[in-house]
């Protein structure tokens, strides 16, 4: 199929080589209001490039348009493109609302198009693993879910650009900016929050309006416990790992970016094996924990392609606006609960 992205910064290069990377799809198109940015990734894959939206989504040939814009302008590009007959994958988070995102679910289920999120934390082989032993029941009683995601970003990062830490255009700071796919990874293997008790700061930066730490006491449906932390102003020499614990009255998980720092279950079955063997933690730095630029595009190629096969196949993908609409809302009842001095707070539905 044939792609275009709109943003042509650090996210676009990364879903260019994601695209450029997959069978039986191309990049066709590239559209940013700046035509030096615009054309140097274009020109650097093969592709067209645009400054001027509509001409962009006025193609016939583009099918499927990839959102790499701050997180507060997702709304309006996909809005557009949806309604020039585009399907839509969009990056993390979706909007920085709910109000948002519904407006955006809204629009694609008027024009039968697929909107689809970046979530691609979900697709690496440990998570797979991951996610099996939870449908097999191999927990038990699951008693404790947490994330913790402890990065560092300096303060040129935060000056780097003005909508860099500010609710219009960030939506907020370590929690919907770093930790958010973190997030998703949580609520994807331990299921829907009930309520939420949180406090957060802004620690160690100057000038923005977000927090750089924050931390969340979670009640899951399920009856578990757990905790969210996510900062960015915790430092470390190789950076830390993003991490998701799950715990239950037969097993306990601990995963660390791709890979597991303990796995250890009540009753061992032969895929143990593989995992104890090719899935185990090395003494590898935590990806993007200290750059947001050290990440791979392999998972964002696994989530395009699965965006593709749902078009194709006629389904909501995995990664849906849906889904991807759950960490956001989370994390909004965190920020009230924060707000209100940690008082109880219930995630929208």
């Amino acid at each position: 199929m044939n792609f275009g992205i709109i943003g042509a910064g650090m996210i676009g290069q990364f879903h260019a080589k994601a695209i450029e990377a997959m069978e039986g799809s191309s990049l066709r198109s590239v559209y940013a209001p700046r035509a030096d940015a615009a054309e140097k990734l274009a020109s650097a894959h093969g592709a067209k490039a645009y400054t001027e939206l509509g001409e962009f989504l006025a193609d016939p040939e583009l099918e499927i348009v990839t959102i790499a814009t701050p997180s507060g302008a997702h709304l309006e590009p996909a809005l557009a493109a949806m309604a020039a007959g585009k399907h839509v994958v969009c990056e993390k988070p979706l909007e920085v609302t709910v109000e948002r995102i519904d407006e955006m679910i809204a629009a694609a289920q008027k024009r039968g198009r697929t909107l689809a999120a970046i979530l691609n934390r979900r697709f690496h082989p440990g998570m797979d693993a991951f996610k099996k032993a939870v449908e097999g029941g191999r927990f038990g009683k699951l008693t404790s879910a947490s994330c913790y995601v402890k990065w560092f970003r300096d303060q040129a990062y935060y000056d780097s650009a003005e909508w860099r830490g500010t609710w219009k255009l960030d939506g907020g700071g370590a929690l919907m900016n770093q930790s958010i796919h973190t997030i998703d990874a949580l609520l994807h293997l331990a299921g829907p929050v009930k309520s939420v008790q949180a406090n957060a700061a802004c620690l160690a930066h100057t000038g923005i309006e977000v927090e750089d730490i924050a931390v969340a006491i979670l009640e899951f449906e399920s009856g578990a416990r757990g905790v969210i932390e996510g900062s960015t102003c915790t430092w470390s020499k190789a950076g830390h790992p993003a991490r998701v614990q799950l715990c239950g009255t037969d097993g306990s998980v601990f995963l660390a970016d791709e890979s597991f720092e303990l796995w250890d279950f009540r009753e061992e079955r032969p895929e143990d094996e593989r995992v104890h063997q090719t899935l185990m933690k090395g003494q590898q730095a935590g990806l993007g924990a200290n750059d947001p630029k050290a990440i791979n595009f392999h998972q964002h190629q696994r989530n395009f392609e699965e965006v593709v096969a749902a078009i194709r196949e006629g389904r909501e993908p995995a990664t849906s606006a849906k889904e991807a609409r759950k960490s956001v809302a989370l994390i909004e009842a965190i920020y009230e609960s924060a707000r209100n001095n940690g008082r109880t707070t219930f995630p929208q539905a």
